[in-house]
């Protein structure tokens, strides 16, 4: 998670919402893909830290399915992020803050809760919560 902080921590640094998300293969330990948010650099409304790195990781991997990989995020993944996590398979989902309004595993639409749901992963919230929202708080006090 402390990856994922420093990546939120370079999004916010680019004006960007500060959200990062590392991909990990657990095995040997090793970061298959990490980004932060670049929704503005790209003018991409789905350039999310964990669809980057989803695609980071499914491009250096060859494979669409990225069974076995744990996703670390800052902040509960939206609706389409948490499809993309089922569609890919991810084994493992932390994350951080939760998002009341935005969120999609805990909150909304709870996506792995559906039957349409074909994969849901282990879900571990919390981690890192207090520094995850700070970023976000003091990003948004900012702004204002």
């Amino acid at each position: 998670m402390q990856l994922a902080l420093a990546e939120a921590e370079a999004a916010a640094a680019r004006g960007e919402t500060p959200v990062g998300a590392v991909l990990v293969d657990p095995r040997p330990g090793a970061v298959v893909a990490r980004a932060g948010n670049r929704t503005l650099a790209q003018n991409d409304p789905t350039a999310h830290a964990e669809m980057l790195v989803i695609r980071m990781a499914a491009a250096a991997l060859g494979n669409q399915r990225l069974t076995g990989l744990d996703l670390y995020v800052t902040l509960e993944p939206c609706a389409m992020c948490a499809a993309a996590i089922s569609f890919a398979r991810i084994r493992r989902l932390y994350y951080g803050a939760e998002d009341e309004k935005g969120g999609g595993v805990r909150h909304g639409g709870r996506f792995f809760s559906q039957p349409t749901c074909h994969h849901s992963p282990e879900v571990y919230g919390g981690i890192e919560e207090n520094r995850a929202r700070q970023l976000l708080r003091d990003f948004f006090a900012a702004k204002r």
